[in-house]
């Protein structure tokens, strides 16, 4: 078995569910898919492998300058930046859409939560939503209704993501559940940062859930017009269907030992919705 290029193992490492969605695209996007995918996990990092935040400024600011050298056509010497070049010639993603992945990145930096639900779903969607939408490009999808549908499934999925990560920030003292469901439960940051389960935690992660569910169905409204060389984009919806699922089932509690441990047959049911045409 030949092995993968570094940046295509880091992102089968540490972002899986992404990159078995583009093992359903076709070859000729395929790698240009992991390219688009890694530097998105590149900079989604910055917070967790730096100790201050003016060095996540700094690791941000390097990106911004990797994108400019990419677009004058002097990409640097990097094994996700070289890739990423290829795919910025081969699909035409702009420099403002890829810039726009590394601003909205700064809040992860910050140490206040997002104000209220809002807040969020603004950050879901400039981290996540943008990036789905770039990634109808380097499958060479023109098409509004998939376009809506990229950008909702990528909030959703963000949503999602951070319901999952709950424990994981929690242990890092990061929080992202909005400030005004948690005044609204009664919830405060010092058990979460001790991994205790609640009612109010639970209550707040339903909130965020049912967000995540109302992006996921305005993401099939225009389903019937989205053509099917879109699916591996939109693959990340059903998912997120299986994420809440199975939220849902623990009672919305993030802390759950279940939810700790990786949904048995992913790929297979990635298989049979790429199959369908449908996500």
């Amino acid at each position: 078995m030949t092995a993968l290029p570094g940046y295509v193992e880091s992102l089968r490492q540490h972002d899986r569910d992404r990159y078995q969605t583009c093992l359903f695209a076709p070859a000729r996007a395929r790698e240009h898919l992991f390219a688009l995918y890694a530097f998105n996990y590149e900079i989604a990092k910055t917070a967790e492998v730096v100790s201050e935040v003016m060095l996540g400024h700094i690791r941000l600011q390097w990106w911004r300058e990797s994108l400019e050298g990419i677009y004058a056509g002097t990409p640097r010497s990097h094994e996700v930046v070289e890739p990423l070049a290829r795919a910025v010639a081969a699909a035409g993603l702009r420099q403002e859409d890829l810039e726009a992945l590394v601003t909205a990145r700064e809040f992860d930096l910050e140490e206040e939560p997002p104000a209220d639900l809002a807040a969020l779903e603004h950050y879901a969607r400039g981290t996540s939503g943008v990036l789905q939408q770039l990634a109808l490009k380097v499958l060479a999808v023109e098409s509004a209704g998939a376009e809506e549908a990229a950008e909702q499934v990528g909030i959703a999925w963000a949503l999602v993501g951070l319901l999952r990560a709950v424990p994981f920030h929690a242990r890092q003292k990061r929080l992202y559940l909005p400030v005004d469901l948690c005044h609204a439960a009664d919830l405060h940051a010092g058990p979460i940062f001790e991994l205790q389960s609640s009612d109010a935690l639970a209550e707040v992660s339903r909130a965020i859930a049912q967000a995540a569910t109302a992006h996921l169905e305005k993401a099939r409204v225009a389903a019937g017009s989205v053509p099917r060389k879109a699916i591996p984009a939109l693959l990340l919806a059903p998912l997120a269907d299986h994420h809440l699922k199975r939220l849902a089932k623990v009672g919305h509690d993030p802390f759950h030992p279940d939810l700790q441990q990786e949904a048995p047959g992913q790929i297979w049911r990635l298989a049979w919705w790429a199959w369908r045409g449908r996500y």
